[in-house]
């Protein structure tokens, strides 16, 4: 059985309508994490790309290596796994960065380790990882449930990324300096997607209510979808210009 919630063309999927927004734009953001060289290595082997100077630490890929990895490192600690062939993202992650086992449970140094990373690159907060914990918990008792609560997320994930960037359409131009303005907006599209009921387009309603579903059985907050909303929004803007590279 292979563990995986996001491949990296199921990515491209999910974001593509923010990929639209900036058709011109390729690479990684500009972020900076301290031991880059080993850091940079760990990325570049879970992307597959080597010796490439436009790759950067912090980009949407690495956010969602970083989410794929935390789930596995989760659900490994919660069930018990013990076999990383079921979990590709975490084996790599552990043996990149040789990460330590704690007290011979797979999964619990490596959840504490992926959680800095995140807190450093994305100031992602304790609420966050709390929530997949505890959903985690409510969906998965056996390890028969992994599987399609995976699925679940992804298609959660899917729908909830191009509903988003529909319902927002040009507030999404905003420049990302308007950090506050463009959380705000999330927040309300968030708010609206499981509380507003006067949709017109039939493809709008039928997201909408693909999502609540979703969500029923995932549990997430809308705080914990506007965040995972947001980041991705700001990672989107921090993407360099195709003109920027000559």
């Amino acid at each position: 059985m292979y563990f995986c919630i996001f491949s990296k063309k199921d990515l491209v999927f999910c974001l593509y309508n923010f990929v639209l927004l900036y058709a011109e734009k390729k690479g990684y953001s500009l972020f900076k994490l301290k031991n880059s060289k080993q850091n940079m290595g760990f990325f570049s082997k879970l992307f597959g790309k080597k010796n490439q100077e436009t790759q950067k630490i912090g980009g949407m890929e690495d956010y969602m290596t970083l989410i794929r990895v935390y789930f596995q490192a989760s659900l490994a600690s919660k069930l018990g796994i013990t076999n990383l062939a079921m979990l590709p993202d975490l084996r790599t992650f552990k043996t990149t960065l040789h990460v330590a086992t704690v007290n011979n449970k797979l999964g619990v140094g490596e959840k504490s380790r992926c959680k800095k990373m995140m807190k450093e690159l994305y100031k992602t907060d304790d609420m966050f990882f709390d929530e997949i914990d505890q959903s985690i918990k409510k969906n998965c008792k056996k390890l028969q449930d992994v599987q399609p609560y995976l699925i679940q997320f992804q298609g959660f994930s899917q729908d909830l990324m191009m509903l988003t960037s529909n319902l927002m359409k040009f507030k999404l131009r905003l420049p990302g300096f308007f950090k506050k303005a463009l959380y705000t907006m999330t927040e309300k599209t968030v708010d609206d997607i499981f509380n507003k009921n006067d949709y017109t387009d039939a493809g709008v309603i039928k997201t909408v209510m693909a999502v609540r579903q979703y969500d029923k059985k995932l549990g997430f907050s809308q705080k914990w979808i506007t965040d995972f909303v947001y980041q991705i929004v700001m990672l989107a803007k921090k993407e360099p210009q195709k003109a920027d590279q000559k």
